[in-house]
């Protein structure tokens, strides 16, 4: 009804602008207000309608489920995955709650040790690992991937242009250097793939910073493990730390 009562505000401006010229700057402001207004009922509504599917398709018929939930977590998997809003885990590995703990970031990263700079992913880790005891982390990288891209395309000569982007993304600048030695021939969209999966390589010898991650990974009681997602073509790689990129499950 809101959503209605905007659009017909909107059109009565709009013909109003056709008739009356001289009131252009005003309606044009009013038509900015408005729409903005539509915009906010709008995204409101699919938030709204949204949650009302997933409690009527998912929580009420799956009763058990959410009564365990409600006791505890036990996560098999802890993944690490792009923020980017066409990857997301729980929809392309069909991950019901209470299986995974995750964390999103730009490029799917994960930076190595440190207790003040990188104090948020280090959180995660520790509470993953020592609390919940999940026995698999899994990194996913993915194709036309922005982060990866911003990476590739920083200057040599060290100049920024973002606040926050290019710092962080260059916690996998080894994967850049890399690619750029070994792939020198491929154009630039080419080595944004391999850099793509590289980076995940990096992310992964990374985790092994974490003291408790390296100290469970030698008790075999955690697995990590790469993946790659190319919503091109919709394959999924998987692969074990200890076998690089190759050779790799294509699923």
């Amino acid at each position: 009804m809101a959503e209605d009562l905007c659009n017909n505000a909107i059109e009565g401006l709009k013909k109003l602008l056709s008739e009356r010229s001289d009131l252009e700057a005003v309606a044009a402001v009013k038509i900015k207000q408005l729409t903005a207004d539509l915009e906010a009922t709008t995204s409101v509504e699919r938030i709204k309608t949204g949650f009302t599917h997933f409690k009527t398709e998912k929580y009420e018929k799956n009763p058990s489920l959410y009564e365990e939930l409600v006791k505890e977590q036990k996560p098999k998997f802890m993944v690490f995955a792009c923020s980017d809003s066409r990857v997301c885990p729980s929809h392309i590995l069909d991950f019901q709650p209470g299986e995974a703990f995750m964390v999103r970031n730009i490029a799917n990263m994960v930076p190595p040790y440190d207790k003040t700079k990188y104090s948020c992913v280090g959180a995660a880790i520790e509470f993953a690992v020592l609390t919940l005891k999940v026995e698999n982390i899994l990194v996913i990288g993915h194709s036309c991937c922005g982060g990866i891209k911003g990476l590739m395309s920083i200057p040599d000569d060290g100049t920024t242009s973002s606040d926050f982007i290019e710092d962080w993304v260059k916690i996998c600048s080894t994967a850049k250097s890399k690619v750029k030695e070994e792939f020198k021939e491929l154009d630039f969209t080419e080595q944004c793939s391999k850099c793509e999966v590289e980076a995940v390589n990096v992310s992964l010898g990374n985790l092994l910073t974490y003291p408790f991650v390296k100290t469970a990974v030698m008790n075999r009681t955690l697995n990590l493990k790469g993946g790659y997602y190319n919503f091109v073509n919709a394959t999924f790689d998987i692969w074990c730390l200890d076998h690089g990129v190759s050779p790799r499950l294509t699923i």
